[in-house]
């Protein structure tokens, strides 16, 4: 019998699974060694872990222009930069600078609101009309047209240094400003039906809410501030009968309603010209033109009225501000003096002097605007619209290079901060 081709046969067989399990060692192998050559990448690129407390400590030094867009990160990155805990540390940050409107005069024409319209200066991105239109429910034909000289820019203009930077909101309103505070505006609703605004120039949310009692423009004022007991956003409004008496209702933003309370006691107030200023948990008043030798004090959470002796009578071209938390006041002593008061609660020991600044002849009718700190810059105009900032670390005070084609009528500029501030935290 011959036996040699199955011998070979069976020689080829087991050659060929040897060769078989060589390769898969051989292929084994190479995996082995791609992988540890692949470990070391991974662990380079790789997140290390951040507790939350210390994502919060980085993104909170991030100006808004970064949060809005580096919020969708991730969900943890989310959830940090819309929590009420992060907002308002992330508002004490925030320097303060003015808001106010800007006319659209040209380069815009005649249109249904809400439509793309390019100016000569730049694309309107977000129409404050339109949005209350389409929260209402309006049909499109019922918008109104847009006549340019009244649909206003809004505008920021924030001074560092004694310099000056304008940003823009991309944003068109037909309305005045009625009150700012913590990020958030109130203007007039010029829609059809009327009333008023809350708007949040930055993130774009906005609310529509009804008018209170009707009043002109210059026989009423609007006050807007937090009420720390009850964790609300409310705005007062103080109105002027044919009989010169006040009266005063005060409404809860998210509510929507507006409920009477007791107004200022008869003769306290002169006019109702001066925008009210909130500090120390109160909104303050300067209740007459000229020769005022107290204020009018309004805390929001028990919502009574009481008088606040100034330390010296206030003139024309004096005012209250916000100071760093606490309620400043600038006086005049003499022609060439300016003295800078603060009062740190309406409960303690009353005004202190914090310093004076020395001025020249053009510098006299100088109006304070707002105060970044209480020892950082304090930023006045004058009777000609120019702005000048004071340094108190370098008791210098600096005309603000700015141009004066951007700047609003005098009394159309408010104090404003930019945030991610809603109504409803």
């Amino acid at each position: 019998m011959n036996t040699k081709p199955l011998v070979s046969k069976t020689t080829s067989l087991l050659r060929l699974v040897e060769e078989r399990i060589k390769l898969k060692r051989e292929l084994e192998e190479n995996q082995k060694k791609q992988h540890w050559i692949k470990e070391p990448q991974d662990i380079l690129v790789s997140v290390p872990y951040l507790p939350k407390d210390c994502i919060f400590n980085i993104i909170v030094r991030l100006p808004l222009e970064s949060l809005q867009t580096s919020r969708f990160v991730c969900k943890s990155w989310y959830e940090i930069v819309n929590s009420p805990t992060f907002i308002y540390a992330h508002l004490r940050r925030s320097d303060i600078g003015l808001i106010f409107l800007s006319p659209v005069t040209k380069g815009l024409p005649s249109s249904v609101v809400g439509k793309s319209s390019v100016s000569s200066a730049m694309k309107i991105n977000f129409s404050v009309e339109a949005k209350v239109s389409e929260l209402q429910s309006m049909p499109v034909h019922h918008w109104p047209l847009i006549d340019p000289p009244s649909l206003f820019y809004i505008k920021f203009l924030e001074i560092k240094d004694g310099k000056s930077m304008m940003k823009e909101y991309n944003t068109t309103c037909m309305g005045q400003i009625r009150a700012t505070f913590n990020g958030l505006i109130v203007l007039d609703n010029c829609m059809k039906r009327g009333g008023l605004i809350v708007l949040n120039p930055v993130t774009g949310e906005l609310k529509p809410i009804p008018l209170g009692t009707r009043s002109s423009p210059v026989h009423e004022s609007y006050g807007l501030g937090f009420c720390h007991e009850s964790k609300r956003y409310k705005l007062v409004h103080l109105f002027q009968d044919e009989l010169r008496y006040i009266g005063c209702e005060i409404m809860n933003i998210d509510s929507r309603s507006w409920r009477v309370v007791d107004g200022p006691p008869s003769g306290l107030f002169g006019w109702l010209g001066y925008q009210p200023i909130f500090a120390i948990a109160a909104l303050h008043w300067v209740p007459n033109v000229d020769h005022n030798e107290y204020i009018v004090s309004m805390p929001v959470d028990v919502e009574k009225f009481e008088k606040i002796p100034l330390p010296n009578t206030g003139g024309i071209h004096d005012r209250i501000f916000e100071m760093g938390g606490f309620l400043g006041f600038v006086s005049r002593q003499n022609t060439n003096q300016i003295d800078v008061w603060i009062l740190r609660s309406l409960g303690g020991e009353g005004w202190e002097k914090q310093y004076s600044i020395n001025t020249v002849d053009c510098m006299r009718n100088l109006v304070p605007l707002y105060c970044v700190g209480i020892y950082a810059e304090l930023v006045f105009r004058s009777k000609v619209n120019d702005l000048y900032a004071y340094d108190h670390h370098l008791q210098l005070m600096r005309k603000v290079d700015v141009n004066k084609e951007n700047l609003p009528f005098v009394y159309s500029y408010f104090p404003h901060v930019n945030s991610l501030i809603s109504w409803r935290i």
